[in-house]
């Protein structure tokens, strides 16, 4: 995993439709762009001595793929699973597999001011916290949250 000189890697998974931001519901989600959080995600990784890989899927066993493959090399991952938040056991199970790396969630609305099947998420119990509600300015308190974590 981590070097002796390298920062500690921090993943970040975006799930469903999160590509779409800046033209998908503006006044839930902004109109920032998936791509302008990504780069707000690589200065506050150098500011706080991490390095950060971004990944997006509409797709549910893609992401589980990708959380399978973060086993053993990161110290750190952040998800937004997106509406798969709601149902999606196999994302879930996928991320026990990370055994003691910490898991952050992140919604940028709230999903308990919003429909009521939005409230349950099959992620909270497996993530060490849960940041929603505060736009994309969340992947900045995500990532300075796991940078607290494992530094």
């Amino acid at each position: 995993m981590e070097k002796p000189g390298n920062a500690p890697r921090v993943l970040v998974i975006h799930g469903p439709n999160l590509n779409m931001l800046g033209k998908r519901e503006p006044e839930v989600y902004g109109t920032i762009t998936l791509d302008d959080i990504n780069k707000g995600l690589i200065r506050t990784a150098e500011k706080s001595g991490l390095s950060v890989e971004s990944f997006q899927s509409n797709h549910e066993g893609v992401i589980v793929e990708k959380i399978q493959e973060a086993v053993d090399n990161y110290n750190g991952l952040i998800i937004n699973p997106g509406a798969l938040t709601h149902y999606s056991i196999s994302i879930r199970d996928a991320l026990l597999l990370l055994g003691d790396t910490p898991v952050i969630e992140i919604h940028l609305s709230n999903i308990y001011k919003r429909e009521p099947f939005r409230h349950k998420s099959m992620v909270a119990d497996v993530a060490v916290g849960q940041i929603s509600g505060f736009g994309a300015f969340g992947y900045t308190l995500a990532l300075e949250a796991m940078a607290n974590i494992i530094t």
